[in-house]
């Protein structure tokens, strides 16, 4: 591993658990905007709200690793296309319209990426439940459904295509509701955990990456190739 520079134009993607957010120093809760700070407020459980925060923090490290600037000097805004609501919807920061960022957050672990070409990441946690493999209809393609059904691991193939398909989602490639139109079955099923595995998806780069210890899979998918790999703590070092 090495330490990335202060000012990096590359695609940036870090997955990392809420407490390590929460405890860096230059996460500043202060930064949260007013909107922020209310569905903040909204969640019942401390640890719900702490993964909220912890993400729309992490995607200003990000972002401020890639412009060269403070994170907390970063404000970020939500737009939903369906709704109007300024309240959810597609991350962007506010005044810094050449940089693309997205955010993604599950129990104790988050995920966040920033860079100069559309980007769209999510994480979640590897155990997946009986009630979402029965989905599995709605989000995967005929072909991804076979794929799943021959495998000795249909659970974590059906995560790991559910996350591709989210970041997807995010990207804006797709919409949940024709999650099962975008056939990734191509795409490599085995992620060995802690090497983050790079493919395409006809245009777009898919970034895959795995992590045992913290029982999370995530996917990045980037228009442009990322050049920096998923990172684990400390945030100051990101594997090419």
């Amino acid at each position: 591993m090495r330490q990335a520079a202060a000012h990096d134009d590359r695609t940036l993607a870090v997955v990392v658990s809420t407490a390590d957010v929460l405890g860096h120093p230059a996460a500043r809760r202060e930064s949260l905007t007013a909107a922020e700070q209310r569905r903040a407020a909204a969640f019942r459980f401390d640890r719900d709200r702490d993964d909220f925060i912890a993400a729309h923090l992490l995607v200003r490290l990000c972002a401020g690793r890639l412009l060269g600037v403070p994170a907390d000097t970063l404000t970020l805004e939500q737009h939903c296309a369906d709704c109007g609501s300024r309240e959810h919807g597609k991350p962007s920061l506010a005044g810094v319209p050449g940089v693309h960022v997205s955010l993604s957050h599950t129990p104790d672990v988050v995920a966040a990426a920033a860079g100069r070409q559309p980007v769209g990441v999510d994480v979640e946690r590897a155990t997946v439940s009986g009630t979402a493999l029965g989905t599995a209809g709605r989000v995967l393609s005929p072909q991804e459904l076979r794929t799943m059904r021959a495998t000795a691991r249909p659970d974590r193939y059906f995560l790991r295509q559910w996350v591709r398909k989210e970041a997807l989602v995010k990207i804006g490639e797709t919409s949940l509701r024709d999650m099962a139109k975008a056939d990734l079955s191509a795409l490599p099923a085995d992620v060995p955990d802690g090497s983050p595995r790079l493919s395409r998806h006809g245009e777009l780069h898919v970034l895959d990456w795995t992590d045992e210890r913290r029982d999370a899979v995530a996917a990045v998918v980037s228009a442009g190739r990322p050049r920096l790999g998923v990172a684990a703590v400390p945030l100051s070092d990101i594997t090419d």
